[in-house]
């Protein structure tokens, strides 16, 4: 058995291609299920179907993912959506960006194999000439974020979302 040292130094971190369509339909419905419990089949269903035509139109263009592999499987992720709007006082090129699915197996956890990928999500923002990159932490994840620069954020706005329903 190797150590976490020894296992992360055997780890492949790369940014996902195309050739990496179904290894990120996997490791995001593996995010979702521990993040939401136990899912309907028919939901469950219709996310698996459209992950790979989204992964298809999106990635490497206004989708990124970081994974790490030990040998050919995948253990964990950080995914980063870049959006442009119209600039303004806080945001001055306009683009910004969104992480999400930040994920580790849980044999893989506490290795820091999530804070590598971070690290490269970031470097490619800063690259990418974002305003910032913004994220919502679970309490798992917070001292991570929080340890690689990440600040919370007060407003005097309120959240909210209006949901669309079929």
């Amino acid at each position: 058995i190797l150590s976490s040292d020894e296992r992360s130094f055997y780890m492949h971190f790369l940014r996902a291609d195309k050739n990496n369509i179904t290894e990120l339909v996997k490791i995001r419905l593996d995010y979702l299920i521990e993040d939401y419990g136990k899912i309907e089949d028919d939901v469950l269903n219709k996310i698996k179907s459209s992950l790979p035509d989204y992964y298809e139109q999106h990635l490497s263009k206004d989708f990124f993912a970081y994974i790490a592999k030990d040998d050919d499987k995948v253990v964990s992720s950080a995914f980063l959506i870049l959006s442009e709007k119209p600039a303004n006082v806080v945001f001055q090129t306009g683009r910004t960006g969104f992480v999400l699915n930040v994920y580790t197996k849980p044999d893989y956890r506490k290795q820091g194999i999530a804070k590598k990928l971070m690290k490269m999500l970031l470097s490619d923002a800063e690259r990418f000439k974002l305003d910032f990159v913004e994220l919502k932490a679970s309490k798992d994840g917070y001292d991570l974020y929080k340890s690689i620069g990440f600040k919370e954020v007060f407003s005097e706005y309120t959240e909210m979302k209006y949901i669309i329903k079929e």
